[in-house]
């Protein structure tokens, strides 16, 4: 498909650069196929819901991705910022480094030279390989666990670039960028409807009757990014890595046959799902690297409805809320939100998706 159909104009002042508090106060708005669209807030949504429905959510958990160092080891040592994108194994991680021009392979690296050191020393690496894209690879000294804590000692969260353009991270975003089901250290990126809930919201949907299931999807950084190419068949996805586990599977698949209706909380959370999913529709067991890339014309097997925030224009996130509900309707959902101060991206409100009719 075309990628400037998913255009569209938004802004800036409706971008949010902090949330709402509490999570669960944030706007929601609600679109079902055929209905008027319905302006709500997140705490109403045990009310949107049947018993016997169930939530999937994503576990996963936000690391200190964002590194501020120094080349080090040559006549000069200019300033480098590194965000962490992918583990490749225990000492090794492939990164976006900035400027890449001033790198090249053999390079030593060293984070934590700004005045926050860990308290291992400071947090060393060689670039050993360097990509067209600004990528690079870069190898630390240190490996496992030892590793995990130099990164949280050294790191900072590491914001999408449409807030950390505007403002620098602080101490708020160590909490205000993490779920609250947040369990598995991986992702750079936080899956953002998963900020709406609060312990308050949990209790109110077990009271209500709707359980909740969990999914790990590693988020990364490519979710941030825009796509360039002018049909969506060119877009090359990047891997993210996912498990759905035999009890999740399980009582997905019972959900379904009792009756009930799954709601992904996140593209993520759907994402996983729908790289779970046999043809048949059931869910089974999985662990892996998943590239799905979901564009109008998808057969959904899994989720009847999706909680998510309001996406960036031309990214993979908006194709695939079109493809859920309908390119036209988002379109509509979306001029809705923005005439009635909505607010977008990751710190923003979020919207309750019922599925289309195939």
């Amino acid at each position: 498909m075309r990628t400037d159909l998913f255009d569209f104009a938004l802004p800036p002042d409706r971008i949010a650069l902090r949330p709402m508090s509490p999570r669960d106060a944030a706007r929601l708005l609600v679109v079902r196929p055929g209905l008027p669209f319905s302006d709500r807030i997140v705490r109403d949504l045990p009310g949107l819901l049947e018993p016997g429905d169930r939530l999937v959510i994503n576990d996963t958990k936000v690391i200190a991705a964002q590194l501020t160092g120094r080349r080090v080891g040559r006549d000069t040592e200019p300033r480098i910022e590194a965000t962490l994108i992918k583990r490749l194994d225990g000492s090794r991680w492939q990164a976006l480094v900035k400027p890449a021009k001033k790198l090249a392979a053999g390079d030593r690296l060293r984070f934590g030279a700004e005045g926050r050191v860990c308290l291992l020393g400071s947090l060393d690496a060689t670039v050993e390989d360097k990509g067209e894209a600004g990528e690079v690879t870069l190898a630390f000294d240190f490996h496992g666990p030892v590793l995990d804590q130099a990164i949280a000692d050294v790191g900072s969260p590491p914001l999408p670039p449409y807030i950390a353009g505007k403002r620098a991270p602080d101490a708020d975003d160590i909490a205000d960028y993490q779920t609250m089901f947040a369990r598995h250290e991986g992702a750079v990126a936080a899956p953002t409807a998963g900020l709406h809930f609060t312990p308050g919201l949990t209790a109110a949907l077990e009271e209500r009757g709707i359980a909740l299931s969990r999914v790990t999807l590693h988020v990364g950084a490519g979710t941030f990014l825009p796509v360039k190419v002018e049909d969506t068949a060119d877009h090359p996805m990047h891997g993210e890595w996912g498990e759905v586990s035999a009890q999740t599977a399980r009582e997905l698949n019972a959900t379904r046959a009792e009756g009930g209706r799954i709601v992904a909380v996140g593209t993520t959370s759907l994402r996983i799902l729908e790289s779970a999913a046999g043809e048949d529709g059931a869910v089974r067991p999985f662990s892996g690297e998943t590239a799905i890339f979901i564009t109008p014309g998808y057969a959904f097997r899994t989720a009847d409805v999706l909680m998510t925030n309001f996406h960036l224009p031309r990214s993979t996130l908006f194709m695939l809320v079109s493809a859920f509900a309908g390119i036209e309707r988002m379109k509509e959902a979306y001029a809705h939100a923005i005439a009635a101060g909505y607010r977008f991206y990751s710190y923003g409100d979020a919207c309750l998706l019922f599925r289309a009719a195939a």
